[in-house]
Order: C-alpha cells, then sequence, then structure tokens
C-alpha cells in the first residue's frame, strides 16, 4: 500500500514537470527548462532511492511515451556575409607634418649636452639648449655661426624665422666669458624667443682654453641684470681675445657643429647677419607634403634662396611684392653685387626678379652648378645628407664652401630654386674694400685647395665634366 502511494506521486510529479517543460518550449526557453527537469530529476532520484529498479523502470518507460512538440525558430533569417551591405567610413587625410614624416622616414634626434674633441677645438655640444623641442618633421632649423660681436642679429633673425636655430659660438680665451654675458642678456632681457627657440654650442682651440668653463647646468642660474650693457653691443673687434692673439675664425668649424646638431631633418646652414622672408617654414613644409612635379626626381636636391642687400636706413623686406619695389629704386640688390656679382649669381635671376609673389613657395627653376655658375656659393635649405664644410678653411681665407660645392656638382645634385623665398642681410650695402692680409691669406687658401684639398674630392667623390671647386 505505502509502496503503491509513493509510486503515484513519482508519477504524478513527473507528469507535472513534463507539462511544465511543454508550455516552456512552447515560449522558446526549453533549453533553461531542460536544465531546471534535469536538477529535478536528480532530486527525485534521491529522494525515491527506496523505490525498487522495476518502478524506476515503469517510471523511466512512461517517460519516454511522452513526445515533445516540435517548435519552429522565430527568429530571423541572417543572409551570408557576402550579402551584407557595409558602408566605409572616408579616410582620414594626413596632416602636412604626417606627411613629410611619411616621405623623409627622418628620425628624431635627442639634445644632449656632452663636451668633445673635434679635431684642434674642444666643443661644447648643446651647452644652452632651447627651451622647445622639435620632432624631425615639425620644422626647418635655421644653422648658424658667430662670435659675440655678432650677437645682435639673433633677435631680428628670430622675429622673421619663429623656428629653431642652433648656433655654434666661437669662444677662445677671455671672449668666452663674454660669449656666456651675452647670452644670458638675450635669454633674459630680449623677449621669450631667444630661451624658446636658440640652442647654443661652444667650441674654442685646444690652445686657447677659458681659464674657467662651468658645467653645463650650473650656468644662469640667477637672472641677468638687465640694466647692464650686454658685451655684443659697441664691441671692437681689435680688443677681442680672438684678434689680440691674431686667430683665424674656423667658420666651417661652427658651421658643421651647428649643422650636425639641428633635431629636425631640414636644415638651412647660412650666415647670422641674413634674414630670412617670413613664414618660410610653413610654406616649405607644405610644398614638401604635396611632393609633386621636380620634388619626385630621384637626384639628391636641395633648396637655394635668393640673396639680397638693403641700404642702411631701409628696413628688411617682409614679402617678395616689396623686395621688387625696392629692387626697382635701387634700395636692394642682389648680394655682393659690389663684391664678387658672381658668386652669390642665381640662375634665371632675372626671371625671378621679374616674376610676381604667388600664394606659398614653389620650385621656380631646377638649376645646376655648372656653366656660368661653376663658382656659384649657394645657401640653401638641405638635410643632413648633404656633404660637410671642410674644416681646414677659414673666414679670412675665403672659398669656405667652394669644397662643398664641388661634392654637390659632382654628386649630380638639383638645385631647385624657390620663388618667393628669399634672404636679405642685415642692412647695410657692402663695397670692396682691399685688405692686403685678407688676400694673402686667400692666396695661401687657393694653394691648399688646389695641391691638398682637390686630389682628395677626385678621390672621395669623383670627376665630373664641369664641376669645379
Amino acid at each position: 500500500m505505502y509502496s503503491n502511494r509513493k509510486s503515484f506521486i513519482i508519477k504524478l510529479l513527473v507528469v507535472a514537470c513534463i507539462i511544465y517543460l511543454c508550455i516552456h518550449v512552447l515560449t522558446n526557453n526549453a533549453a533553461p527548462v531542460i536544465r531546471e527537469l534535469q536538477e529535478s530529476g536528480r532530486n527525485l532520484a534521491a529522494l525515491d532511492s527506496s523505490v525498487n529498479l522495476e518502478q524506476t523502470a515503469l517510471a523511466q518507460e512512461g517517460d519516454a511515451k511522452e513526445v515533445l512538440p516540435v517548435v519552429e525558430s522565430t527568429k530571423p533569417v541572417v543572409k551570408p556575409s557576402s550579402e551584407v551591405v557595409t558602408t566605409e567610413l572616408p579616410k582620414k587625410q594626413p596632416t602636412v607634418l604626417e606627411r613629410v614624416k611619411e616621405l623623409t622616414q627622418c628620425l628624431d634626434k635627442p639634445m644632449v649636452p656632452k663636451t668633445q674633441q673635434r679635431g684642434d677645438y674642444w666643443v661644447l655640444y648643446n651647452y644652452i639648449t632651447a627651451e622647445k623641442r622639435f620632432r624631425c618633421q615639425e620644422s626647418i632649423t635655421y644653422t648658424t655661426h658667430a662670435d659675440y660681436s655678432f650677437m645682435d642679429n639673433l633677435v631680428p633673425l628670430l622675429e622673421r624665422w619663429r623656428g629653431p636655430i642652433s648656433i655654434a659660438m666661437h669662444a677662445p680665451g677671455t671672449d668666452f666669458a663674454n660669449t656666456l654675458e651675452s647670452i644670458a642678456y638675450l635669454r633674459d632681457c630680449t623677449g621669450s624667443l631667444v630661451k624658446e627657440y636658440v640652442t647654443f654650442h661652444v667650441y674654442f682651440s685646444t690652445k686657447h682654453v677659458p681659464k674657467e668653463v662651468p658645467k653645463h647646468n650650473s650656468i644662469f642660474t640667477e637672472p641677468y641684470n638687465c640694466s647692464v650693457t650686454p658685451p655684443f653691443l659697441n664691441v671692437s673687434a681689435e680688443n677681442m681675445y680672438k684678434a689680440q692673439k691674431k686667430l683665424l675664425y674656423p667658420v666651417n668649424v661652427g658651421r658643421n657643429v651647428a649643422r650636425e646638431m639641428a633635431q629636425t631633418h631640414y636644415i638651412l646652414p647660412s650666415d647670422i647677419e641674413l634674414y630670412p622672408s617670413p613664414n618660410l617654414i610653413e610654406m616649405f613644409l607644405e610644398m614638401i607634403a604635396e611632393n609633386k612635379g621636380p620634388l619626385l626626381s630621384k637626384n639628391p636636391k636641395v633648396f637655394p634662396l635668393h640673396i639680397f642687400e638693403v641700404s642702411a636706413n631701409q628696413p628688411v623686406p617682409d614679402n617678395k611684392t616689396v623686395l621688387k619695389e625696392m629692387l626697382a629704386n635701387s634700395t636692394a640688390l642682389p648680394f655682393h653685387k659690389k663684391l664678387c656679382p658672381g658668386c652669390h649669381s642665381v640662375p634665371k635671376a632675372k626671371e625671378w626678379q621679374m616674376a610676381n609673389e604667388t600664394k606659398g613657395v614653389h620650385i621656380f627653376h631646377i638649376g645646376k652648378r655648372n656653366g656660368r655658375f661653376i663658382h656659384w656659393e649657394p645657401i640653401f635649405i638641405g638635410t643632413h645628407s648633404d656633404p660637410l664644410y671642410d674644416e681646414r678653411l677659414s673666414w679670412e681665407g675665403k672659398s669656405d664652401k667652394m669644397t662643398q660645392g664641388y661634392a654637390l656638382c659632382v654628386m649630380d645634385y638639383d638645385f631647385l630654386i624657390l620663388d618667393n623665398a628669399f634672404l636679405v642681410h642685415k642692412p647695410g650695402i657692402k663695397v670692396y674694400k682691399k685688405d692686403p692680409k685678407r688676400s694673402m691669406l686667400a692666396a695661401k687658401t687657393n694653394q691648399l685647395i688646389r695641391k691638398i684639398i682637390f686630389p682628395e674630392l677626385k678621390v672621395l667623390y669623383g670627376i665630373k665634366k664641369g664641376c669645379a671647386v
């Protein structure tokens, strides 16, 4: 009796579970319910541990007779992926600087102070660094050289350049202290441009080491007294240590030091008295990013700038339109026209001067350093790949850029002359003056080039018809 009642209860529970399962299958919830049924079955099996195997078999036979209804899926039919229509978002166009980086594949350079010997000179690289840092594609670095007597040019140069400047200062003996004072004044008393953009390197002969050379991180700990006149104002060249010791100015050591320390891929090796036309950096990088026309040539290339002089009482022109007006009334002249016309004669110069100003900068003409321009000494925007300057040559001996010019010619460089960009010398037109001492040094330099340097260049770079030092 007890056994029959227990069997009846078990069957009743099984039927109830099956009914519950059917209801949930119809609502697409079969899977969770099946798990519940399995759990219930395990629980019932535990409760019925005393029921014999025959009763359990009968219960399973009853389960097997129940048939679950088939329910068709109500989920939407998904088309194969090949039929799915997708809308692609437009690709983001690279910025000018991203495009310059892509085209040049340049690498960023750290700005680390270091002291090293370079031939007969000690060099304090990155001795006083600019506050702003630039990635290799972000600007052009104006690289230059000077002694402290030329430092009055730095602010007017910066006002037009508005970009990084790397300058190597020749500072032997007691000129070193005056150089530091001049730098301190420019950084603290002339606005923020010098402190933001200019990195100073200092070099001097191993035979003329200053008595004291402070570490790079221990100078300028206090602001400069701006009421004190800086050494570079009203300085007399004859009173400088360099003049008293009759030292030559190692111009190419300074040029190379400043160039090698530039952070950017593009550099403008120039002289501190040459002021560039405004907005040159932005316009040049935009032209590079477009990468068309002569820029697609496989030849190595540099970008020469026309150079001009203006009268001492005239302002430096801000654009080509004003420059053309000044050329027309003779308040501006091509550089060194009265001193050495052939040295800076640029191919298609007359056509360039006649052409009207346009927006941006472009390639006006592709020149070569041969023919009439075989002794051309261009100043150009280039890169770190260009040949350096021979450090055996001095400013006093002249011809200091001729050896580099020969290398550029033999390597078949294209000189891509820019149309709306130019350089203007500090106001004041130079005229020829006899200088017997410099003429003697120039003769010695020519002999050095002809007998020693030129044979070396022919071995290193080769010979090409139409190329000369």
